[in-house]
């Protein structure tokens, strides 16, 4: 049998809304503030067709580059063959949210600066750079009261 390849072809699960997440669409949606430079990701809200994005760019990381009225321009990197394409793709604001990874920098950099502050009130150099976690310390495990155990596997036995 032939099957449809069209603009919104298998996406029966990925434009549904979540269980409870269903109905009208909050207000908080619509008054959030986007300004050109920050980074957006994106998720197709399926209760608004209009200003949709098509199926590939969902899930998808960007940066905001035109506000209207309605809408954003949104800037995104799309790999077609070995090279990466830069995009631009315009979304209506029901299927955009602020991007959390600019809040884990942002964090990042107020933790650092309190730190540089800290360490130049001491007089000591500090080192603000991100290490890899390292392998946990070493430990002795006693064997004073805490008899090692033998174990086996238990025979099989029919219940019939």
């Amino acid at each position: 049998m032939p099957h449809s390849f069209g603009l919104r072809a298998r996406t029966r699960h990925l434009f549904s809304r979540s269980f409870r997440e269903k109905g009208a669409i909050p207000l908080s949606t619509y008054l959030k503030t986007y300004k050109v430079g920050d980074i957006v990701d994106i998720k197709a809200n399926g209760a608004v067709h209009r200003g949709m994005p098509h199926k590939y760019y969902h899930g998808k990381t960007g940066i905001i580059y035109n506000v209207t009225k309605t809408s954003v321009g949104i800037i995104i990197h799309k790999q077609v063959g070995s090279r990466y394409i830069e995009k631009r793709v315009n979304i209506r604001v029901e299927h955009i949210k602020h991007s959390n990874c600019r809040l884990d920098f942002l964090t990042r950099v107020k933790k650092n600066a309190a730190a540089k502050a800290e360490a130049k009130a001491k007089g000591v150099a500090v080192n603000v750079k991100r290490q890899p976690v390292g392998p946990r310390p070493a430990h002795y495990v006693s064997s004073k009261g805490n008899i090692p155990t033998t174990i086996a596997p238990v025979p099989y036995e029919a219940l019939v």
